[in-house]
């Protein structure tokens, strides 16, 4: 990785994908700098705007799934470049948005772009040896995932530098249909300038696309039952819906009853891409299986620490104000700490993961330190330095953001051929714990004592992932090894490029 501040060859590559997954976070985290100000500006309730927060994060779950199984069978480039491109059409909904029914419609629409990340995993994988995967990973994860905080910083200053257009209020709608455009070009851009693999490397791709590929029928019910959680969560936010007048009895009803009927499509879709193996007429060598437990741990793992890092985002600056005694603007200074540390942590997290030749313990050892952090997140409090303050925030944050490097330090190493929809529900579980977290949090009382409570169940949640990848995570086979090119003939190379460009 000595090349990393190059802009050529797999470098370049890692570069324009983290741009790429750093936008797509801009467009997914526009609104929460300007919830305010819709609130004020359309007339919102505290719980409506609670409820837009969850809207915010809902489809990701199963979008992360789809956009897996898409992308393994077309590739990064185009999947990428068609989200990107996508992105605008939601943005400039939300943007002209009158009422909070189109709020929600349009940023359901929005939380399909939080998807994004699981494309650039496969991508990154493609470009970067085994033995580097961890920092490369944690590279692109992190500094793409700065755009949460570059919307934070940047998009206030837009939106307040153009306010002359809307009489001189803060143009949120300005601010968030750039964020849309900008994501547009830049798909454009990111189509003509990269490519799926190194030349003279073939794109494995899985034999179906419909479901997700495992190697013995033990493991094809064991997803069937970590599949569940993937759709319940659905459930959980038309429940939600529900509790904000959004939609009445009957529609919440008519919801679980087409999300018993989503899941029941997903199984039979994952049925029919293992069929051969689940009737008995297909059986892998032993080289080429892998197991659905590692899956499930590393699904269990992400739920802890990315899961928890949506959620704390949101209620952060909040908690500093109560706990801390620090004014608005300071307890979002300190807040934007918490983020801050995604451009060192997760990938310093893969590099662990590289360098001390064991990803397992490295992900089990992160994950305990992001437990004790929520647990002395949740007995602090009162007259305590701001600079301790700080320096809690950032060390505790750095375990998180530690756990989701090495979380896809892994995720790669599993089985190449379907990274893609591996990512994806890997991806799509850290969604499913922000959820949870999130209704969660808005059940428990306000103020300092439901902020103990929350940051508690953090902290065991944390606690309990560390311990499953402690003893069940196996260690992924020559992790740590170089990667030989594959080499085709000149016929089959020209072949692939043609197959791709079509």
């Amino acid at each position: 990785m000595s090349g990393v501040w190059s802009f050529s060859g797999r470098y370049r590559i890692l570069h324009l994908t983290w741009f790429a997954f750093f936008l797509t976070f801009v467009v997914w985290f526009n609104f929460a700098p300007f919830a305010t100000a819709v609130k004020d500006d359309l007339g919102l309730t505290e719980p409506q705007l609670r409820t837009l927060a969850i809207c915010n994060v809902a489809l990701t779950v199963p979008a992360r799934i789809i956009v897996g199984m898409i992308l393994d069978r077309f590739g990064p480039r185009i999947t990428y470049s068609c989200l990107l491109v996508y992105a605008a059409i939601p943005c400039l909904a939300f943007a002209l948005a009158q009422n909070f029914e189109q709020l929600v419609y349009s940023r359901l629409a929005l939380s399909i772009v939080g998807c994004g990340f699981v494309i650039g995993i496969r991508m990154v994988a493609e470009w970067f040896p085994a033995k580097e995967i961890g920092l490369a990973e944690g590279i692109y994860g992190g500094w793409g995932n700065f755009g949460s905080a570059g919307a934070a910083f940047t998009l206030p200053t837009i939106a307040a530098a153009v306010a002359f257009l809307s009489a001189g209020q803060v143009n949120w709608r300005f601010a968030i249909a750039l964020t849309g455009i900008v994501s547009a070009i830049y798909g454009v851009i990111y189509y003509f300038n990269v490519q799926n693999t190194p030349p003279g490397k073939v794109y494995e791709r899985p034999e179906s696309s419909a479901g997700m590929e495992v190697t013995t029928q033990k493991d094809f019910w064991f997803m069937m039952l970590m599949n569940i959680p993937l759709v319940g969560v659905l459930g959980l936010i038309a429940w939600r819906l529900n509790r904000v007048n959004f939609i009445n009895t009957t529609q919440l009803y008519t919801a679980w009853v087409l999300l018993v009927c989503l899941y029941a499509f997903q199984a039979y879709n994952c049925w029919k891409a293992n069929k051969k193996l689940m009737n008995g007429t297909k059986r892998y060598p032993a080289e080429e299986r892998y197991k659905f437990s590692q899956v499930a741990n590393l699904e269990l793992a992400y739920l802890a620490c990315f899961g928890s890092e949506l959620a704390v985002v949101s209620m952060l600056p909040t908690f500093f104000q109560r706990s801390f005694g620090l004014t608005a603007a300071i307890a979002g200074a300190v807040a934007g700490t918490y983020a801050f540390m995604n451009l060192v942590a997760r990938p310093g997290g893969g590099l662990i993961s590289d360098k001390i030749g064991s990803r397992k313990w490295t992900l089990a050892a992160t994950l305990a330190g992001t437990g004790t952090g929520y647990l002395v997140f949740s007995s602090l409090g009162g007259n305590i330095p701001l600079l301790v303050v700080v320096i809690m925030t950032m060390t505790a944050s750095f375990f998180v953001m530690a756990a989701e490097g090495a979380t896809y330090a892994i995720v790669p190493l599993i089985k190449r051929r379907v990274t893609g929809q591996i990512a994806g529900n890997v991806g799509a579980y850290g969604n499913v714990g922000a959820v949870i977290f999130l209704t969660v949090y808005s059940l428990l009382p306000q103020g300092a004592a439901g902020d103990r409570i929350f940051f508690q169940m953090l902290g065991l949640v944390g606690l309990i992932a560390a311990s499953f990848c402690a003893f069940f995570l196996k260690e992924p086979e020559g992790s740590h090894e170089g990667e030989e090119a594959e080499v085709l003939s000149p016929k089959t190379e020209v072949f692939s490029h043609e197959q791709e460009r079509h």
